[in-house]
């Protein structure tokens, strides 16, 4: 029987185990000298030169943005519906109204159209999800932005060294989070890091460390989001291995592209004029019974995927009391299509044989 090919892969190799062992035979093990390089080196190689502040999570990233940018009650913040709800929730906890909209069609990223057909006068920032490791339209929402005074924040937990228009991902606005979760482009772990304008980094860093920059002297009343030295000493490390990986996730990608394309039944992942894409995921649409195909792929060619994501954010127990009547028909039909196939830098030539193959025939089964 064929091995599993999972979804996705951490990869952890002997480098990253030197640098935690040498943090911990330093003693130094909380939040130090190994967090101020990876942070600095994250900005030089990542996001122009932008202050980066390490934080625990990717969430907490979003929520101390937040925190930090002035959200809180009574304010809107336009997002996406069709995301992981981490986006929706930081909005939520900062007391604020999490506003959803439509993404477009093609490359599953909020709709400029729908965020300017959502803003009211209590619209205070626009949020969007580079969705897959695909750019949003950064552009065309900071137009949007600057047109009504509206903040423009980014949820950038999926692409890592993704850019539009030669500008990168996590410069399009006031603050931008990448996550640093083991199945991400990159990990330290456990993590993130959110690059941001000099107030809102001086705002993050003292939420996540209790309010305070100097021991005792608290400022505000802060959270303990502190990244860990040797969560850092993984990320530095997997920060210089991540070009490499972004050029195979691409080239995988190509090859899945290339040998899916005339698949009937199959629309593979499209990238906008001009964008550079990531692929944290490779996004494939489906017609017939997705949830039938993703079965039949782990069941009779052991190859793994996942949907991301079935259920749309206003759709959700947690959320949906925040737009009960919502309805948006092109986040309705991405849930029910799509399907993230491997695309991680571990697949050899054989293991993109056997997901085109796997992949071909369930769905021409089903047709």
């Amino acid at each position: 029987m064929n091995e599993f090919i999972p979804p996705a892969k951490p990869i952890i190799g002997d480098e990253e185990r030197a640098a935690v062992d040498a943090v911990l035979r330093s003693g130094m093990i909380a939040q130090g000298r190994q967090v101020k390089a990876f942070e600095d080196e994250f900005s030089a190689a990542l996001v122009a030169g932008r202050e980066c502040v390490a934080v625990n999570s990717g969430t907490a990233g979003l929520h101390l943005g937040l925190l930090a940018a002035g959200i809180g009650p009574g304010d809107e913040v336009i997002v996406p519906s069709f995301t992981f709800a981490a986006t929706a929730n930081s909005v939520a906890l900062t007391g604020a109204t999490p506003v959803f909209v439509d993404i477009e069609p093609d490359y599953f990223c909020l709709d400029p159209a729908a965020v300017r057909a959502a803003v009211t006068e209590k619209t205070t920032a626009i949020l969007p999800v580079h969705l897959y490791g695909h750019p949003a339209d950064g552009p065309a929402l900071r137009g949007i932005a600057a047109e009504y005074g509206l903040r423009l924040f980014e949820d950038a937990a999926q692409a890592h060294g993704a850019s539009l228009h030669g500008e990168a991902v996590g410069t399009f606005g006031d603050f931008a989070m990448f996550s640093l979760y083991p199945t991400k482009n990159m990990t330290s772990g456990e993590g993130g890091m959110v690059a941001a304008t000099a107030e809102i980094a001086h705002g993050i860093r003292l939420l996540r460390n209790q309010g305070m920059e100097r021991q005792y002297a608290n400022e505000l009343v802060g959270f303990n989001a502190r990244m860990t030295d040797i969560h850092a000493a993984i990320g530095r490390v997997q920060l210089a291995k991540l070009p490499e990986w972004t050029r195979i996730r691409q080239s995988n990608a190509a090859y899945l592209t290339e040998h899916l394309g005339a698949v009937p039944g199959v629309t593979t992942p499209k990238v906008a004029d001009g964008a550079v894409h990531v692929y944290h995921q490779y996004t494939i649409k489906v017609d017939g019974d997705r949830d039938r195909i993703v079965q039949a792929l782990r069941e009779e060619h052991q190859v793994g995927s996942g949907v991301y994501y079935p259920i749309p954010n206003h759709r959700l127990e947690s959320l949906r009391h925040f737009a009960p009547d919502l309805d948006l028909p092109v986040t309705q039909q991405a849930a029910a299509q799509v399907i993230s196939l491997p695309v991680h830098p571990s697949l050899s030539t054989a293991d993109l044989e056997r997901i085109v193959t796997a992949v071909s025939a369930v769905v021409k089964a089903g047709a």
